[in-house]
């Protein structure tokens, strides 16, 4: 059974993308700990990070880099944050999100909710930065 990540991939699923290649897709996370938080995935369904190809991992890294440098331009933060959790979806996935101390990557904080205005918004500055 595909995931919910594969099904935004394939369009079934809508979604606010900020960057696409043949191999990953970056868009917006529905439900963000903070405005300007990105999921990256790879289009190569892997429940686990480490399991992708040594090749695929290296890439994933370069395709989210230009994403990440965007985020900071475009929110009050001190840097962007990585994280790879993968426990919400059996679906490797990265999570891009601005930060100002460590405690902003703390996944148990409640998630903010936003109008589909408001994830345009987040989407259009993002892009915006984006080179």
């Amino acid at each position: 059974m595909a995931s919910i990540f594969t099904k935004i991939i394939s369009g079934e699923i809508p979604s606010y993308k900020i960057a696409e290649n043949d191999k990953f897709l970056a868009f917006l996370d529905i439900f963000p700990l903070v405005k300007g938080h990105v999921l990256v995935v790879p289009k190569h369904e892997v429940d686990k990070a480490f399991d992708l190809p040594d090749e695929l991992l290296a890439e994933w890294m370069v395709f989210a880099k230009p994403i990440a440098k965007a985020i900071e331009k475009s929110f009050h933060c001190n840097r962007c944050g990585v994280s790879i959790v993968g426990i919400e979806v059996p679906h490797a996935h990265m999570h891009l999100i601005p930060i100002n101390s460590a405690d902003d990557l703390n996944f148990t904080r409640s998630k903010i909710s936003l109008s589909e205005e408001e994830f345009k918004e987040v989407q259009h500055t993002i892009l915006s930065n984006l080179s």
